[in-house]
């Protein structure tokens, strides 16, 4: 199953699997099946023992027992944490894309474009099919995208994690403040990627990188001086905020 690999403003990986259209398409019908039944109840209610009521009173009632029909999906995502009741069931959730949790204008923006996305001309899962984080039209004008639960986890990042993160950090290379983010994706890749880890392509990197800086490797391993390069760029990224 594809996952999406994110980096967070902290430097700190989460990797996330996009629910699939299946995953979301069930749990919309979970929720629709939900929706009908609280539909159903309000109406049974009114024509068992409502009937007879003023008709002020009565469209005063029908409306405001069906707007939490209209808003379920926001109300839900809103307070509970991105998921709704066929979320749950599916073991799905809203996050934003950068893996934190979105805010109340984003569940919003999800749900003004789910009348276009799903109930008027299902286009939204043509888009959840070809796009690279299963995103409907909603997900990416909200900045926000659907995974599976069981890979989604907060994480707590102390400072003692990442020597780079402490005050008391002494770079060991003023020049890695020179590297670009581009730079740096490409030493981050080929330490930590997917892929098994190459001496080679390693080597060839860190002697580019000796090159463009203009500096001398103080370690004796290509895979401890790249390492090295990323805490001290890390560091002064984080003097910048």
């Amino acid at each position: 199953m594809a996952t999406t690999e994110i980096i967070t403003g902290q430097y700190v990986h989460i990797t996330q699997t996009p629910a699939g259209v299946a995953d979301r398409v069930i749990g919309r019908m979970i929720d629709m099946f939900v929706i009908f039944l609280y539909v159903f109840s309000v109406i049974f209610v009114f024509y068992r023992w409502l009937d007879g009521l003023p008709d002020a009173l009565l469209v005063t009632l029908w409306i405001g027992l069906l707007l939490p029909a209209v808003f379920y999906t926001f109300l839900l995502e809103t307070f509970f944490h991105g998921q709704t009741a066929g979320k749950r069931i599916m073991k799905t959730r809203v996050v934003r894309a950068d893996g934190s949790m979105p805010g109340i204008g984003d569940f919003f923006m999800r749900w003004i474009l789910l009348l276009v996305d799903l109930h008027v001309s299902c286009i939204g899962i043509i888009f959840i099919i070809c796009t690279a984080r299963n995103q409907r039209l909603g997900d990416m004008a909200a900045g926000t995208m659907v995974v599976k639960s069981e890979g989604y986890k907060k994480l707590s990042v102390s400072l003692d994690e990442f020597d780079y993160a402490r005050r008391d950090y002494r770079p060991v290379y003023p020049e890695a403040a020179q590297l670009s983010l581009g730079q740096v994706d490409v030493i981050r890749k080929t330490l930590y990627g997917p892929g098994r880890y190459d001496e080679n392509q390693a080597a060839h990197l860190a002697a580019k990188v000796q090159a463009v800086l203009n500096i001398r490797k103080k370690e004796t391993d290509d895979y401890a001086f790249l390492e090295t390069l990323l805490h001290d760029y890390h560091h002064y990224a984080l003097e910048l905020v």
